[in-house]
C-alpha cells in the first residue's frame, strides 16, 4: 500500500502512530491513539483498531507481542518521509499528542550549528566537525566522507621518470600527507618536460585544493593552448593520467557517535552484529557512495539499510552532498535508529551541507 493508495483517514492514523512511536519509543495501543483523536468525530477506539488492523495487513504496522500495541515498519517510515519531503507540505506534521516530534529546524538550533562550526576554514576541519555536530544532534552516528581528493591541498608535487611511459608522481599536501602514484602515460615525456610541469603546478597552484587544480588546468588548456601548447599539453597528460588523483584506497572518513547507537539498542547480539557492520569503514564508504549522489543537491533518506547488512535493517541514513560551487567536497550524513526526529534531522543535514559554501575559502586563479 503506497501513500497514494492510503485513504485520508489511514494516512492520518499512520502519521499519528509514527509520531507517537518517535516520541515515546513504545508500541502504540489504540487507547493511546484514541487520546490523540479525542475531539475528532468518527475515530472511536473501535474505528482506530480497524484502521490499525488494515495498516497491519498492508505491511505498515507490526505487533511485537500478542498483547502489545503496534510499531511502524520500515515501509511506514518510508511513507512518512515521502510526505515530509513532498513539495508544498506543511513543515510541522505533529499530531499534538505526539509531542510534535518532527518540528522544523529552529532559529536557535541554526545558531547552535553555526556556533559549532566557528573557526572552521578547511575542508578537513569542516568534515571532521560535521561528524561531531551530527552525532550530537541526532543521538546517532555522525558520518562525513571526503571526496577522493577533497581536503588535499597542494604543497608540492614532483615527477620522476621510472621507465618508458611510466612516471612516479609524489604529491605533498599542506596537511603533511605524502601521496605517491605511478602513472602510465600515452606518450613519453622527457625529464625536462617533467621538471617544467612540476614547476608550473607548484608555482601556480600551491595552496589550491587538489580537485580544483585538475578543473583549472583543463580550463587553461582550452584558453591558452596556443601560447603554452607544449607546456600545457605535458601538464594535461600528467593530470589526465591521475597525477592529482590523491591517495589510493578509502578516502578520508570521519565517524562519531558509536556510543549513541549502543545506548539505543536493547538486543545485545543484534547490537554486536550492527557494530561489526558499521565498524568496517569500507562498508560506510560504500553506503554513502551508493545512497548519496554527489551530483545532486537534495537530502537523501534511506529507511532500512538491510540491503547493506541484515543487522542494519532498523537503521536510517539521512545524507546530502556538501558542495563548493560545482565541486563536490564530500558527503555528510546521519545513521541512526528509525525512531529519529526525521524533519529536524533532514533539515539539519541539509543546513550543514550548505554551510560548506560559506565556510570554505577556495583560492582564485
Amino acid at each position: 500500500m503506497t501513500d497514494m493508495r492510503l485513504s485520508p483517514r489511514e494516512r492520518l492514523v499512520l502519521t499519528a502512530i509514527i509520531e507517537l512511536y518517535i516520541a515515546t519509543g513504545e508500541p502504540v495501543a489504540s487507547q493511546a491513539l484514541a487520546r490523540v483523536f479525542v475531539d475528532r468525530e468518527g475515530l472511536s477506539s473501535a474505528t482506530l483498531r480497524n484502521v490499525m488492523a488494515a495498516l497491519g495487513e498492508a505491511g505498515l504496522l507490526e505487533q511485537p507481542h500478542a498483547s502489545a500495541g503496534r510499531v511502524p515498519t520500515a515501509a511506514a517510515f518510508r511513507n512518512y518521509v515521502g510526505q515530509i519531503q513532498q513539495p508544498g507540505r506543511p513543515q510541522a506534521m505533529g499530531m499534538g499528542g505526539a509531542g510534535n516530534a518532527d518540528s522544523p529546524l529552529s532559529v536557535e538550533r541554526r545558531g547552535q550549528i553555526e556556533e559549532s562550526f566557528s573557526g572552521v576554514a578547511s575542508t578537513h576541519e569542516y568534515l571532521k566537525r560535521t561528524s561531531h555536530v551530527l552525532a550530537t544532534l541526532s543521538h546517532g552516528l555522525g558520518v562525513a566522507l571526503a571526496n577522493t581528493a577533497t581536503g588535499q591541498v597542494l604543497e608540492h608535487i614532483h615527477f620522476s621518470r621510472l621507465a618508458t611511459g611510466r612516471v612516479l608522481a609524489v604529491l605533498v599536501t599542506q596537511a603533511g600527507a605524502v601521496l605517491d602514484r605511478v602513472l602510465t602515460l600515452d606518450r613519453e615525456l622527457a625529464p625536462l618536460e617533467l621538471e617544467t610541469a612540476s614547476r608550473y603546478l607548484n608555482e601556480n597552484f600551491r595552496g589550491w585544493p587538489v580537485d580544483r587544480i585538475r578543473v583549472e588546468v583543463e580550463r587553461r588548456v582550452e584558453i591558452e593552448r596556443e601560447a603554452y601548447r607544449e607546456l600545457l599539453s605535458s601538464v594535461e597528460e600528467l593530470c589526465r593520467k591521475g597525477a592529482l588523483a590523491g591517495g589510493e584506497g578509502v578516502p578520508a572518513l570521519f565517524v562519531e557517535g558509536m556510543a549513541n547507537l549502543i545506548g539505543a539498542e536493547q538486543d545485545r547480539e543484534r547490537l554486536r552484529q550492527m557494530l561489526l557492520a558499521l565498524e568496517a569503514k569500507q562498508r560506510l564508504v560504500e553506503l554513502l557512495t551508493a545512497y548519496v549522489d554527489g551530483r545532486e543537491q537534495e537530502v537523501r533518506v534511506v529507511v532500512g539499510l538491510d540491503a547493506a547488512s541484515p543487522a542494519m535493517q532498523d537503521l536510517v541514513l539521512i545524507g546530502a552532498p556538501a558542495r563548493l560551487g560545482s565541486t563536490n567536497v564530500g558527503t555528510v550524513a546521519v545513521i541512526a535508529p528509525t525512531r529519529i526526529q526525521y524533519q529536524e534531522m533532514i533539515e539539519a543535514v541539509s543546513y550543514i551541507a550548505r554551510l560548506s559554501e560559506r565556510l570554505l575559502d577556495v583560492p582564485n586563479a
